[in-house]
């Protein structure tokens, strides 16, 4: 229940949907939809994601439709050919990520996002996962969200010294996931001394 709280109800998808499920969609096709999501991936990280192994198979037999790169470590890397793909030297915006959010979990290499600041801080192995704040794509600090008399607080917590322009950049985005988590509250967002 978003913005409420309420017993968590767990029920088959078939009864959400009142639909059956379809079972008779091929791998090819999970496949494909990772990569529209989250590629250029290498075979392990499709099977991180989904929990499948041999996907090797699987992606050699889609190879005459796909694009194929290799990166820094020579590791294939496979997307579709029409994907975005943005010049290296562009950087990439700001961004706040959830608890287990997708980008993290999809991979099995996670060190293309994930930064010695991070690995730092020596968070438990198991939990909780910490909120994570991406600058130009990389992990740089993690946040926090509580309320108190009428506020909504986004709380930064850095790796490393911020720049004044990261600064804006966090606080703009920051007062839009405000916008979403607490639209009626007053907004503060609050920066605090790196670890």
């Amino acid at each position: 229940m978003w913005g409420a709280s309420g017993q968590t109800v767990h029920a088959p998808l078939e009864s959400w949907v009142d639909a059956p499920l379809r079972t008779d969609q091929p791998i090819d096709q999970l496949v494909l939809r990772y990569l529209a999501a989250f590629g250029p991936a290498t075979v392990r990280d499709v099977q991180t994601w989904c929990g499948l192994t041999r996907l090797a198979e699987v992606l050699d037999r889609l190879r005459p439709r796909l694009a194929t790169f290799r990166d820094d470590n020579g590791a294939e890397l496979f997307d579709l050919p029409d994907a975005p793909r943005p010049d290296p030297q562009v950087c990439a915006p700001a961004r706040y990520l959830y608890d287990f959010d997708n980008l993290l979990l999809s991979h099995h290499d996670r060190f293309r996002v994930v930064t010695d600041g991070l690995r730092r801080q020596r968070f438990a192995p198991h939990g909780p996962a910490p909120r994570l704040v991406l600058l130009d794509g990389f992990t740089a600090a993690t946040w926090t969200f509580a309320t108190a008399q009428g506020a909504a607080i986004l709380t930064v917590h850095p790796f490393a010294q911020l720049s004044t322009s990261d600064r804006e950049a966090l606080t703009v985005e920051g007062s839009e996931l405000l916008d979403l988590l607490a639209p009626k509250a007053a907004h503060d967002i609050r920066f605090t001394e790196p670890a």
